[in-house]
């Protein structure tokens, strides 16, 4: 089909069909846009290399197969929320010109989706030197190792799931929408970093969460920001959605800060118990997992922290029974219409 040559006929172009990213813009309207630049420098001066980690110094073989096996198998599940971050991050950093945001919303979303590749890689090198060939093509060592190579093949089901859902999803809301996931998201791994940072006793993983929960501060600061600007003069119907998000929020990142609950999660009756077998094998070698009450508390006062972020806007925080939190009862969540954030 040949297409129409509208130079010929008119003397300027036609609008152009939105969304797109064009016509380019590097607009700069709002009052939080300077704090915004602010964060954008401070990412390019924290900037890490996961390679230049203290690698050479992790000495695997003072570890069991045993327990070598139980510390990749966290890693696992970390990839499943934060290895996937790089795509999730891009298709939002895409959206945000799209809808032509202010210049400074661009770079501070173009640093997040810098920081989460250094966290995708942190975790690939992690397993490559515990697990060669992990988490799918190693060959287990030992009973836990096998069972906990089937958790990470439902993990991973489970993980295909949250994106094709995801995808669908993020081009129907808007971003003052989004911004509350990401917040959940960012919230909640500040506090899982920190708390590994603190906990675990190999230098190299503890400089690598040291290192991440920093990046995580500064994505919440992007979080909070852009709420401030837009919140004020959120709708009614997003009001409502943002509500339902941080009860979905909950559900999906459970599946790494506390344990999976079964609204959203497709798992074995028995994944739990040996996720729990493999966390106290991990903790015994030095490994920070929190403990099943460590992680209640942690969750409990992650809550609360964002609960106080949309205290502020007179958003609705929901019930979170699970860590103690009242609120408002959220039962009809669809969670193929929502977005899943980590």
């Amino acid at each position: 089909m040949t297409q129409e040559r509208l130079a010929r006929t008119m003397d300027l172009p036609p609008a152009i069909s939105q969304p797109n990213i064009f016509p380019l813009s590097w607009r700069t309207e709002s009052a939080q846009a300077s704090r915004l630049e602010d964060i954008w420098k401070a990412a390019r001066r924290e900037y890490w290399d996961p390679e230049a980690l203290p690698w050479p110094a992790l000495d695997v073989s003072r570890y069991s197969a045993e327990q070598r096996e139980a510390i990749a198998y966290w890693f696992t599940l970390l990839s499943v929320f934060d290895a996937s971050a790089p795509p999730v991050f891009a298709n939002a950093l895409t959206r945000t010109y799209e809808v032509h945001e202010e210049d400074a919303v661009r770079r501070a979303f173009f640093s997040i989706e810098r920081d989460e590749q250094n966290h995708e890689q942190f975790c690939g090198l992690a397993i490559s030197r515990l697990t060669p060939g992990g988490p799918l093509d190693y060959e287990p060592q030992t009973d836990l190792g096998k069972r906990a190579q089937r958790n990470a093949k439902w993990l991973y089901h489970n993980g295909g799931r949250y994106w094709t859902g995801y995808n669908k999803a993020l081009p129907r809301y808007s971003l003052a929408v989004v911004f509350s996931s990401f917040l959940m998201g960012e919230t909640a791994a500040a506090t899982l970093f920190h708390h590994m940072a603190s906990h675990c006793e190999e230098p190299v993983f503890k400089e690598g969460f040291r290192n991440i929960g920093r990046d995580e501060g500064r994505h919440m600061a992007v979080c909070l920001t852009l709420m401030e600007r837009d919140y004020p003069k959120i709708s009614a119907e997003d009001r409502a959605l943002v509500t339902k998000q941080i009860r979905a929020g909950y559900v999906f990142l459970s599946g790494v800060l506390f344990e999976p609950p079964e609204d959203f999660w497709d798992l074995p009756d028995d994944f739990i118990a040996t996720q729990r077998e493999i966390e106290e094998v991990a903790r015994g070698a030095g490994f920070g997992v929190a403990t099943y009450e460590q992680k209640r508390e942690n969750w409990h006062q992650a809550m609360l922290n964002v609960k106080g972020v949309l205290d502020r806007y007179d958003i609705p925080f929901p019930a979170i029974p699970e860590v103690g939190i009242s609120g408002e009862e959220i039962t009809d969540i669809d969670y193929e219409n929502i977005i899943p954030i980590f």
